[in-house]
C-alpha cells in the first residue's frame, strides 16, 4: 500500500483549522483564504468518506484511515505550489489521528509516526460553541465535549501550538484573524 508522503518544504506558515465536527472548520477555512488570498486545503475526509456513504451506506472504517491520511497530505502538498506565505488547511492528519483513535482505540502506526514528524505553525481549535448541524457524516451530537477534549490532548500530547477559537458569527472569523496576525507579526 501506498505510504503517508512526507510534508513537503514551505517557507511560510501552515495554519489549521482543527476540532470536533460541526464547529465551523470548513466554513472559515474558505472565509480565511478568501481573506488573506491563500490557497485553502479542503478536508479530504469529507469527499472520501461521502463518496463511500453514498455508494453502499457506510461510514467510517478502520482501513479507512490511512487512505484518508495520504489524501489529506497529497491535497496539502499540491496546494503549496499555489501558496505565497501562508496555508490554510480545513483539518490536517492529526485530526485523522484524534478521529481514529476515538471510533477505534487503535491507530496505525505509520499515521503517528506521519503525524510525530509534521509541522504545522498554528491550529484554530475550533470550539463546540456552534449549534450542531446533521449530516449523512456527522454522528456524535452528544459526544461533542468529549471530542473537543480529544482534540485539546492531542494538541498538547505532541506539543503545538494553538489558539481556541470560540464566538459566533463574524466574531469568530475576527478571532481568527487575530491569531494568524499575531503570528505573522
Amino acid at each position: 500500500m501506498e505510504k503517508i508522503p512526507q510534508q513537503s518544504n514551505f517557507a511560510g506558515l501552515r495554519v489549521v483549522l482543527y476540532g470536533p465536527e460541526s464547529t465551523g472548520k470548513s466554513t472559515l477555512a474558505a472565509q480565511l483564504s478568501a481573506h488573506y488570498s491563500a490557497p485553502q486545503v479542503a478536508e479530504f475526509a469529507r469527499g472520501y468518506l461521502q463518496e463511500k456513504f453514498d455508494v453502499n451506506g457506510h461510514l467510517c472504517a478502520y482501513e479507512d484511515i490511512l487512505p484518508i491520511a495520504i489524501g489529506q497530505r497529497k491535497a496539502e502538498n499540491q496546494a503549496l505550489s499555489m501558496a505565497g506565505d501562508l496555508l490554510i488547511c480545513d483539518t490536517d492528519i492529526l485530526e485523522t489521528y484524534v478521529y481514529c483513535d476515538y471510533y477505534f482505540e487503535a491507530v496505525p502506526q505509520e499515521l503517528q509516526r506521519a503525524v510525530t514528524a509534521a509541522h504545522y505553525d498554528l491550529y484554530l481549535l475550533m470550539d463546540i460553541d456552534t449549534a450542531w448541524a446533521p449530516d449523512d457524516l456527522r454522528d456524535r451530537p452528544r459526544d461533542r465535549k468529549q471530542l473537543f477534549d480529544r482534540f485539546e490532548e492531542a494538541l498538547e500530547k505532541f506539543n503545538h501550538s494553538y489558539m481556541l477559537i470560540n464566538e459566533l458569527g463574524h466574531q469568530r472569523f475576527l478571532n481568527a484573524v487575530a491569531a494568524i496576525d499575531k503570528l505573522r507579526a
